[in-house]
């Protein structure tokens, strides 16, 4: 077995662990309907809880000189993150403090020399200090340049994204992340380019995703056509909740049984054996067998091939599908080619209405110039940023099958939220998470976090 560590290979498991992973137990709050549709409720979450975590604002690719900056938008906040002088990421409330007007606008961009409003001509460093007001000498305060600084917020980076945080006293990234980084690390995601970036409009409230990605109860109902690769048997899966309110879910990278033919090679698993040098044939009334042998090819053939980054993992990460679920709102999910992002966020005026996010980060191969996605091949670099409206007819927009199947759901699990007839989520035990998450949301509301 591969040990990045050095030790005895004996020695390790088959895939990172911490030791807090098993023993946080539910309190059994419930899950009411109106958690996703009040109005009331939303403005607690942004009270009580958004103002106080960890955002992701954006990748470290995009501000790679001075004055590079990205702006992020969330509920009744604007937040502009740029590369100082000396290499580090500051974030700024993007609102002059003359009177209040938004600095920046553009998704993204370069203002080495600072940013100047469009209202009355202030200009403010990139380290947020104000160098230029218009009739200085007119302010019985005195002159206000070096004098007015922006409004500066904490700012962190993990993994190759760009986090920050509204709470002055939040506590450090590293100890907000934990244990995620320590999971993720050896997959080095901040040398990982993002060759696929979309933003969706769902209707639906933005708690659909956590609860989606906390679970994988759902999948022979909604995602039939995984089942000839992954093995969704909750009996088979790893399941940990950890005490600072992330989770980690792992299924085997082999066929279900409740596949219809699952000790038998079906044409995905085909591919994905042929694709490694294995004869399918091998296989033949014992397809699961499979997954180890892909773990061997992978660790013979990885590297010559280009994919130095196998090195880094352990043999069930050249498989197996590791879902990071990072409260409140990202989910982080492992698999050997790369790392898929996924993100809701309220809507500002509507709880019944987010926006969804899927990224696709992936490390570049020696002699590729493009990378197979979900939406066919992309070549390895910077994607731009793609926008669409779920369930508009007209829209030649396509989020892949997998996706387009989680979001129709939501749609109709929001409409079924408003009925008097359910109380409570009815859960199994491989569902736990799902409690789990609004156990530690109900804990920011109620002042326990």
């Amino acid at each position: 077995m591969h040990n990045p560590d050095g030790a005895a290979a004996c020695d390790r498991a088959t895939y990172p662990r911490v030791p807090e992973g098993a023993d946080v137990q539910l309190r059994g709050d419930k899950i009411t309907g109106d958690r996703y549709y009040s109005k009331d409720f939303a403005e607690r979450e942004w009270q009580h809880m958004w103002t106080k975590v960890w955002h992701v604002g954006g990748r470290e690719a995009q501000l790679p000189e001075t004055g590079d900056f990205i702006l992020h938008n969330f509920l009744h906040e604007s937040v502009i993150m740029v590369r100082q002088q000396d290499g580090n990421i500051r974030a700024f409330h993007n609102s002059c403090q003359h009177r209040g007007n938004q600095l920046a606008t553009a998704e993204e961009g370069s203002m080495p020399r600072g940013f100047t409003c469009a209202y009355h001509g202030w200009r403010w460093g990139i380290d947020g200090v104000l160098e230029h007001a218009q009739d200085p000498e007119d302010f019985p305060q005195g002159n206000p340049c070096g004098k007015l600084k922006l409004v500066e917020i904490p700012c962190g980076q993990w993994g190759g994204f760009v986090w920050y945080s509204m709470d002055q006293h939040a506590k450090p990234l590293a100890e907000y992340l934990y244990p995620i980084p320590q999971l993720l690390n050896a997959r080095a995601p901040d040398k990982m380019i993002r060759v696929v970036w979309r933003t969706i409009r769902v209707r639906t409230n933005w708690k659909f995703s956590p609860d989606n990605f906390n679970e994988s109860y759902h999948l022979p109902a909604v995602h039939p056509q995984m089942q000839a690769m992954i093995d969704e048997d909750y009996k088979n899966t790893i399941f940990e909740m950890y005490p600072t309110g992330h989770n980690r879910m792992i299924e085997r990278g082999q066929p279900s049984l409740r596949a219809m033919h699952p000790n038998e090679v079906e044409p995905v698993w085909e591919m994905m054996l042929r694709a490694w040098d294995l004869d399918p044939a091998d296989f033949k009334g014992r397809a699961r067998d499979g997954r180890k042998a892909l773990q061997v090819q992978k660790r013979k053939l990885g590297k010559e091939r280009g994919y130095s980054h196998f090195d880094t993992l352990f043999d069930d990460e050249l498989t197996d599908y590791f879902h990071h679920t990072l409260f409140p709102n990202v989910t982080l999910t492992g698999t050997s080619d790369g790392l898929h992002f996924y993100r809701t966020e309220p809507d500002p005026e509507d709880p019944e209405y987010c926006t969804f996010d899927y990224w696709y980060m992936v490390h570049p191969v020696p002699g590729q110039s493009e990378v197979e996605t979900l939406y066919g091949n992309r070549p390895f670099e910077e994607a731009e940023h793609e926008f669409a409206v779920f369930g508009e007819t007209t829209s030649t927009y396509h989020l892949g099958d997998f996706l387009d199947q989680d979001l129709s759901v939501a749609v109709t699990q929001q409409r079924g939220f408003h009925s008097r007839a359910y109380a409570d989520a009815y859960l199994s035990g491989q569902e736990g998470r799902i409690r789990r998450f609004h156990e530690v949301l109900n804990d920011y509301l109620e002042g326990r976090r």
